[in-house]
This record gives structure tokens, C-alpha cells and sequence, in this order.
């Protein structure tokens, strides 16, 4: 069985952070919640207590049994964790006279294998209201912050660690330092969790699971679902059948240019061109989420549809990825619902099919990161996220035909000189927003009555949090004549300088 480090999630908002790290040192990890870990089998190798929104000094604080890991394998508290860890063993936490909150240095370490090689004066970064004050009888300490005594401590002759910063952040500055030496000098990882280990591994476990079973794979064109169907693919060969269906809310010339490149990879997929199907039953309608749920419900006709063609499929297959996963398990449950889920997920019960998601244990970058180690084309894994309502979301208000072609030209200039300037790689999702007003213009000697289009550019690495992208003035002076002078019906543009939170990367 895989080498597994368990981090076990108190809430914490950098929760997903840490596993990134230790992914980030070929190291696999799973995130559990505190209160449903999984079964201890050998294969956990290590523990990681994350931490928290919670005081350990809350009644209503999250607690957790920790006599079959304390002692037993090397385990690392991190904030709260450490907290926890101290206050559970009898020493003492106390709320901090000044929240202790941004970047510290550490004035002084003590001989232990979790600094090895970090020097005095590192950086560290504090996000704490209590502080520990007291330790346990067994507990030493081994690092200390100008203001933060006890901002690292080990148990005596156990391997068993808390500190009360973050090293999984960016501002720690021997962070991933810190977690190197937990991982492969305390636990002992051997750090072969590699995409190219992920890819055969998990060709050898479809094979095995899948047999000669059909399997049914709904494409939209992303990097998800592509990286998905080429796994399956060197897995069971033509018993994937794709599906690859044009809402007629792509981008420009996308439909004919994806499956062109479905095809040169050898995959079993066909199109299927249901443009009209889906204009019709948006016509007239302006509300987003009913617009989500309408394209859904489309979607769900037409894949159904061609299913039926295919005569013993058995399972689908899924582009679900980690932090979907995550979210749908997370301490406080499934999060609240902002927007309806455009995918396959979907599909009616009466199709009766069992699901299979070969990358539901990867993170979006780890997903770009095995698609390249299969040698998928790089344009296709450099693809920025696209909604799967497609531009039916970036048309604020009803959709007509003539709206989506005014959209596909803008945003074909927008993402194509983006490309050019080669800006598109810096920024993580960019895209063209359709404005429900019309602005008095002149062109010419005429004056004008027409379309208001935003731009939109962001930096992420998930899509939990974005920043706008600060694209260069001369660009957006470029882009912005570009638009208007060769897209009729356009008379205005302006940049969406928002950042996530509060405003959400797509406008609906």
C-alpha cells in the first residue's frame, strides 16, 4: 500500500496548504476530518494535527483521542495542534495579552532534528489569540520567538512535535525546511509519490478494477477531464467512450479544435453538436443559477441520449479532483451552496452507472503535473479553467445568439493577445464578461448605443482565493482599442480589478 502521512483537520484555512507542501516533497498525504479519521493501518506512516478557527480554551473546542498515535507514530502539531497537544498532557494555554498574528523570528533553537539546518533569525509566521505558557513534565523546549517562548517544543524520547507557527505558508521562510526533516528524518518517508509513480500505479488499478467494462467519460475540454480520459484510456483502451458535447457557449472555434485534439491523442470520442438544443431552452431566461441549472438539465438530455447508444457501459468516469472531495467532507460538513454544479455528477439515478475518478486524490497543479508526464500537449494542459455553463455565465442576463457571437469575438481577441504578449501563462483564468447596459459612444462622426464588455484576468492556484491580474496599461490600452474597433456592437471595455474573496472569479 502507498506511504500515507494523515493530516487531520481541525478547520483550519491553511489546512489544505500543508498537504500541497508535503505533496510538494513527493510525500503522499491525506486530509481527514478531526472527528472521522480513518482506520490506523500500516500504511500511515505519520500524523499532522492541523489548526484551527478554535481557542483549545472554547467549550465547544474540537477534541480528539490521541492514544493511538502519541507515542506510537511521529506526529506534529501545528498551531492549535500544538495547543491541543500541550493542554491534553497537563500543561497550561492562556489567551495571549496581543494576538499574535503575522511575521515573528525565531531569537532561539535548541539542538533537534525538526530545525536541522535552520538558522537563528528564520522568519516564521504566527496566526494565534492563545499562547502556550506552561508545558508538560516530558515536553522540552526547542524554539523560541522574541515574544513566543515556547514556539516549538518536542516530547522527550518521542517523536512527537509542536510549533506554534505555520510552516506551511509562504512567509515561513524555512517552512518547507521544517516539514522536510519532519517527513523524511523523523517519519521517515522514502518521497516517492511522483506523477509518473501516480500514472503507472493507478493504469495498473483501473486495469484491475475496470476489466473489460465500457466506461463513459462526459469531456468539457478542461484539463480535469482530459487528464482523466487519457489515464482511462492507457488503462482499457477503446472501452472509454467519450463524449464530447457543444452547448453552442464555447469559446470561438473550441468545439472543432478540442475534439480535433481528442482525436490526435487516440481517443475513443465523439462530438456531439446540441447548440440549438441548449439556446432554445435558455431563451428568455435571466437568472443565474437558473441559467446553471437549465444547462445542467440540457447537458443531462443529451448525454443520457447518446449513452443509450452504447450498449453495456457500466461505469462513469469523472474528473473529480482533491479538493472536491475535501469540501465535500470537511469538518463543518458540505459547505454552503453558492453556485449549482455544472458537472456529470448529476446524471439521473435510472442510468444506474458506478462512478470512477482516477483523480480525485490530485490537486489541480498535480493534475497538470501527470498529464505532462503522459505527454498530453501542452496548450491542452495550459488551458485556463473554463466554467462549464460556459459563457452563458459571462452573459449577465438572457442569452441569445447574437450575444454569444459578440462574446466569442471579444473573447477570442482578449485570450489570443494574451498568448502573444505571453501574459497567458502568468495568470491562472481569464475570460470576457458580457454587461447587461448599453454606453453612449462616438465613432466616427456617429454617435453610438452599445454593448459594455469587462475583462477579467486572475492569479490562484486552486480557485478558494484570487487576486486580479495587473496587467501591463500599454496591454490593456492595446486590447481595449483592438475590441472595440473590430467587434461590432461593442463601444466600451473595462478591466475588473476584484479580488476572491468577496467577488467570485465569474460574475454569475
Amino acid at each position: 500500500m502507498q506511504e500515507t502521512l494523515l493530516i487531520l483537520d481541525f478547520g483550519s484555512q491553511y489546512t489544505q496548504l500543508i498537504a500541497r507542501r508535503v505533496r510538494e516533497l513527493n510525500v503522499y498525504c491525506e486530509i481527514h476530518p478531526f472527528n472521522n479519521p480513518p482506520e490506523f493501518t500500516d500504511n500511515i506512516k505519520g500524523v499532522i494535527l492541523s489548526g484551527s478557527p478554535y481557542s483549545t480554551l472554547q467549550d465547544d473546542a474540537p477534541k480528539i483521542d490521541l492514544t493511538k498515535i502519541k507515542g506510537k507514530i511521529p506526529l506534529l502539531g501545528i498551531c492549535f495542534g500544538a495547543q491541543y497537544l500541550a493542554l491534553t498532557n497537563g500543561g497550561s494555554v492562556t489567551k495571549s495579552e496581543i494576538r499574535e498574528y503575522g511575521r515573528a523570528i525565531l531569537s532561539s533553537i535548541h539542538d533537534s532534528v525538526l530545525f536541522d539546518g535552520v538558522d537563528l533569525g528564520s522568519q516564521v509566521w504566527m496566526s494565534h489569540g492563545d499562547t502556550i505558557t506552561k508545558l508538560p513534565p516530558d515536553f522540552e523546549i526547542i524554539a523560541s520567538t522574541a515574544d513566543v517562548k515556547i514556539a516549538g517544543y518536542k516530547v522527550a524520547n518521542k517523536n512527537t512535535y509542536g510549533i506554534q507557527f505555520h510552516p506551511e505558508v509562504y512567509h515561513s521562510s524555512d517552512g518547507k525546511l521544517i516539514l522536510h526533516n519532519f517527513l523524511f528524518k523523523i517519519v521517515g518517508m522514502s518521497g516517492d509519490w511522483t506523477p509518473s509513480h501516480f500514472v503507472s500505479e493507478t493504469i495498473a488499478k483501473l486495469k484491475v478494477k475496470l476489466g473489460n467494462d465500457k466506461v463513459l467519460l462526459g469531456l468539457s475540454g478542461g484539463v480535469d477531464s482530459s487528464v482523466a480520459a487519457l489515464l482511462l484510456h492507457r488503462a482499457i483502451g477503446k472501452n472509454l467512450y467519450c463524449i464530447f458535447v457543444n452547448n453552442g457557449l464555447l469559446r470561438k472555434n473550441e468545439y472543432a479544435d478540442v475534439l480535433e485534439q481528442y482525436k490526435g491523442m487516440g481517443l475513443n470520442v465523439k462530438g456531439v453538436d446540441a447548440a440549438n438544443q441548449f439556446m432554445f431552452a435558455l431563451s428568455g431566461i435571466s437568472e443565474p443559477e437558473s441559467k446553471r441549472k437549465i444547462i445542467g438539465k440540457v447537458f443531462i438530455e443529451v448525454f443520457d441520449q447518446e449513452a443509450t447508444l452504447i450498449k453495456d457501459v457500466k461505469w462513469l468516469a469523472q474528473g473529480t479532483i482533491y479538493p472536491d472531495i475535501i469540501e465535500s467532507v470537511s469538518v463543518n460538513g458540505p459547505s454552503a451552496t453558492i453556485k449549482s454544479h455544472h458537472n456529470v455528477g448529476g446524471l439521473p439515478e435510472f442510468m444506474k452507472l458506478k462512478i470512477v475518478e482516477p483523480l480525485k486524490t490530485l490537486f489541480k497543479d498535480e493534475v497538470r503535473r501527470v498529464g505532462s508526464s503522459m505527454s498530453m500537449p501542452q496548450d491542452l494542459l495550459k488551458r485556463h479553467p473554463f466554467p462549464g455553463p460556459g459563457l452563458a455565465i459571462r452573459i449577465l442576463g438572457d442569452v441569445t445568439k447574437e450575444k454569444v457571437q459578440i462574446l466569442q469575438e471579444v473573447d477570442y481577441l482578449f485570450i489570443n493577445e494574451l498568448k502573444k504578449q505571453g501574459l497567458y501563462d502568468n495568470v491562472w483564468q481569464a475570460g470576457s464578461i458580457l454587461l447587461p447596459i448599453n454606453s453612449v459612444g462616438v465613432m466616427g462622426d456617429e454617435r453610438t448605443y452599445e454593448k459594455v464588455v469587462a475583462l477579467r484576468a486572475v492569479e490562484s492556484t486552486d480557485g478558494m482565493t484570487a487576486d486580479w491580474v495587473h496587467l501591463p496599461y500599454d496591454f490593456l490600452a492595446m486590447i481595449s482599442n483592438k475590441i472595440i474597433n473590430q467587434v461590432k456592437g461593442v463601444n466600451r471595455v473595462v478591466y475588473d480589478i476584484s479580488s476572491k474573496p468577496p467577488a467570485t472569479i465569474e460574475w454569475e
